[in-house]
């Protein structure tokens, strides 16, 4: 293989000291432009704070652009079983009628995505998934933030942060050179909490028996598919597709003739708002770490490999694909889970699949457990009781022993269990709504995250329409 391998015997060297330019100051610093970022950046505009969002990627969105991963799952409880519709909608059948239990700037963004032709609005028709238009959603947030007085700032990665006396300075790489901007407050929203971690704060990785994280899916979009060819073979084999996954039967014929060498068992796919066109969930690479490159590497060339496996095989092999082709994959393979950073509480599983509630909630999900097996082939999912949601607490939000970071999305505290539902697109909004405003405020009123009230917090957030209980 032509990938670089990590050294076998580890060798730091020392690098000449270096000074940065020092690109401005502003009360909530945002890093990571993906939906925490958004929410992020939103939440602390709404509360009158000055915001600047800073973005490692030439554009906005996140695992939503940068990644590709479509739809925006269900934020809806399930207060009615669902009744079996047309298992060949490539739209979820298996979601009753529900309530959403995030609201806030999601809303504010879908309503937008709505308007711009560019996502459809999430009904029982969806599953109450949302199928959204990637380019046009790198749009839409560009419209949103401006709108909003937000500053951002493109093409720049954050490598480190440095406490200040009453601020923190967080460190970032661009193509200008080394630059610095200071901030009362930072929100990481970086997926892998990686200023969080070089803050100082403690995190887990991974399960507990072993360390191994979910695994990474490079996803990509193939258009020129014909959903009615599709269709007629679904309905003429309802044990082969179960709305959005299957082809069991092909997918073993095709691994026994050597044509597929996949870490699961059957294919996944959704619909997108565009005709001819399919969004494909089928790669998994396992026993990778989103927080080595060395691994991140090894990813990309397998996932790679995996994605030209599989658009030969719908081709040859499935009805409806005969003419299609990828016209798109993901920036980067989709990362599921890297470090949770540690927080004054750290949600359970347990918590998640009791829909426990807390009296210092900042965001609401239902969202199912959703583990894709870290190892190898099969996925563990589990839903909540009907009709419920669990909260999660400002407290997952506020690192231990870090004074002036918050972190939001998927790097939240918690567990390897509760993780696998709250780092879904739309809890993660909600989460970076919640960690923008208690930003916010801590900078209004002089203190520290850790040392605003939770009732300042709600407040402020039902002001802005977030769904609290």
């Amino acid at each position: 293989m032509t990938y670089l391998n990590p050294p076998r015997v580890p060798r730091n060297v020392e690098l000449p000291p270096r000074q940065a330019l020092h690109a401005g100051s502003t009360q909530v610093l945002v890093i990571g432009g993906g939906p925490a970022g958004i929410g992020a950046a939103l939440g602390a505009a709404n509360a009158g704070a000055q915001v600047i969002l800073v973005e490692r990627y030439g554009f906005l969105g996140g695992n939503a652009t940068a990644a590709l991963v479509m739809p925006l799952m269900s934020f809806h409880n399930e207060v009615k079983q669902a009744v079996a519709g047309d298992a060949a909608r490539l739209l979820p059948p298996d979601h009753g009628e529900g309530e959403p239990v995030v609201g806030g700037v999601l809303w504010v963004l879908l309503e937008q995505l709505v308007r711009a032709g560019a996502a459809i609005r999430p009904s029982v028709e969806t599953g109450y998934t949302v199928p959204f238009d990637a380019e046009l959603f790198k749009l839409v947030v560009y419209d949103l933030l401006e709108k909003h007085e937000v500053r951002t700032l493109l093409h720049a990665f954050a490598s480190g942060v440095v406490p200040l006396p009453d601020r923190a300075r967080a460190v970032f790489e661009t193509k200008s050179g080394p630059l610095v901007i200071d901030a009362d407050v930072i929100v990481d929203c970086t997926g892998d909490g990686d200023i969080a971690a070089a803050a100082g704060a403690s995190y887990d990785i991974g399960r507990p028996e072993d360390g191994w994280t979910q695994p990474m899916t490079l996803m990509f979009r193939m258009v020129r598919f014909d959903q009615e060819e599709f269709a007629n073979y679904a309905r003429s084999h309802p044990d082969q597709w179960k709305g959005v996954h299957g082809l069991w039967d092909l997918v073993r014929a095709a691994t026994d003739a050597g044509e597929l060498d996949l870490p699961r068992e059957d294919m996944l796919f959704f619909a997108t708002p565009n005709a001819g066109e399919v969004a494909v969930n089928s790669t998994r690479v396992t026993e990778v770490l989103g927080t080595s490159v060395w691994d991140l590497t090894r990813a990309e060339f397998a996932a790679h490999r995996q994605m030209e496996q599989i658009a030969r095989f719908l081709r040859g092999r499935v009805p409806g694909f005969g003419q299609s082709y990828v016209v798109q994959s993901g920036v980067q393979v989709g990362v599921r889970e890297t470090r949770r950073i540690l927080g004054e509480y750290e949600l359970t599983g347990e918590d998640v699949l009791t829909a426990r509630t807390f009296d210092d909630a900042i965001a609401r999900g239902a969202y199912p457990v959703d583990i894709h097996n870290p190892s190898g082939r099969g996925t563990t999912l589990r839903r909540l009781p009907r009709g419920a949601s669990y909260d999660i607490p400002l407290r997952c939000l506020i690192p231990r022993g870090v004074d002036r970071v918050l972190v939001a999305g998927r790097c939240i505290s918690g567990d390897h269990v509760a993780h696998s539902s709250y780092r879904v697109m739309p809890i993660s909004m909600a989460t970076g709504q919640a960690a923008g405003v208690c930003a916010a405020l801590a900078s209004a009123r002089g203190r520290l995250p850790r040392e605003v009230s939770v009732e300042a917090v709600q407040r402020e957030l039902r002001a802005q329409g977030a769904s609290l209980r």
